[in-house]
């Protein structure tokens, strides 16, 4: 940042390093207020005005009374610049520890937590390739071809909150995991042919897994269950279970053993009904080769 009289533009609202907090996200909403009003009482602790402050850590004045009134949520090198300005001695860089778990949406967050309980998933889905799935390339192309558009910033926190739930591949004990996708997803070269090649790669090397069973349901197969929309079913090591699908049970989550029946039996039907393991890489690698 100059200091030689030259002009300094400071980046404002709309190239701020944060996003807006979900009102309704209780937990987020705390988070962001204990770390909003530490960072005001040191401010002034220093008897630094938010102004001054604002200038030296190079962003607006309305960024800097947002993250201190808890409305938004800063990004790391929000907070480690103020860590140093402050010299908080690494205090307030700390807090990204748990701001970090609080720029993914309440709900990401939630289904995040039960995917990384589950000892056993099973999806099927039949419209795009699901986000555990997903290359970052790949996401990102789906989140910026929404219409209305999310703006830059929204586009990278879904990403971001997308590539976190993928932690379940490096779980220790591995849980099982059973992916069944359409053929029409996999031939559709979202994002362009590098990124589209680059998706496929990535389906054959966890398809290659040895605690990962993925499926393909080719075009020209007879109908199935799954017609309706995607199903999901996560299994705990507790013997609970939970599931939901687009065309069952208006949609919503169910944890009823007799309706976890009916979406286990529609999705062991679509599962038999689609190529076997082997021959869905093979597919996937035929795919490939014809490019």
């Amino acid at each position: 940042m100059s200091v030689d009289g030259e002009a300094v533009r400071l980046r404002t609202e709309a190239d701020a390093p944060g996003w807006e907090v979900d009102p309704d996200d209780e937990w987020g909403v705390a988070v962001l207020a204990t770390v909003g009003r530490q960072l005001r009482l040191r401010r002034e602790a220093v008897g630094m005005r938010a102004a001054d402050f604002a200038v030296a850590v190079g962003y607006g004045e309305d960024l800097v009374y947002k993250v201190e009134g808890g409305k938004r949520i800063p990004r790391q090198e929000y907070l480690d610049k103020a860590d140093e300005v402050l010299s908080a001695g690494g205090l307030v860089a700390a807090a990204w520890e748990d701001v970090k778990r609080v720029r993914y949406p309440k709900k990401v967050r939630e289904l995040g937590k039960l995917e990384a309980k589950a000892v056993e998933i099973g999806v099927y889905e039949c419209n795009s390739i699901h986000g555990l799935l997903q290359t970052p390339e790949h996401a990102r192309a789906l989140m910026e071809a929404a219409q209305p558009p999310y703006s830059p910033d929204d586009v990278e926190r879904m990403v971001a909150a997308r590539l976190a739930r993928q932690s379940v591949f490096d779980r220790d004990p591995a849980p099982s995991l059973h992916f069944v996708m359409e053929e029409a997803p996999l031939r559709r070269e979202v994002g362009g042919t590098m990124v589209w090649r680059r998706q496929l790669e990535r389906l054959l090397e966890v398809g290659r897994l040895n605690n990962v069973t993925l499926q393909v349901m080719p075009t020209n197969t007879d109908a199935h269950p799954g017609v309706d929309g995607k199903i999901e079913l996560l299994k705990f090591p507790d013997g609970t279970a939970l599931g939901r699908s687009d065309g069952a049970f208006s949609g919503r989550p169910i944890a009823d053993p007799k309706q976890l029946r009916i979406l286990e039996l529609r999705y062991g039907t679509i599962r038999a009904q689609a190529l076997p393991p082997r021959e869905s890489l093979a597919f996937i690698e035929k795919l490939l080769g014809d490019t």
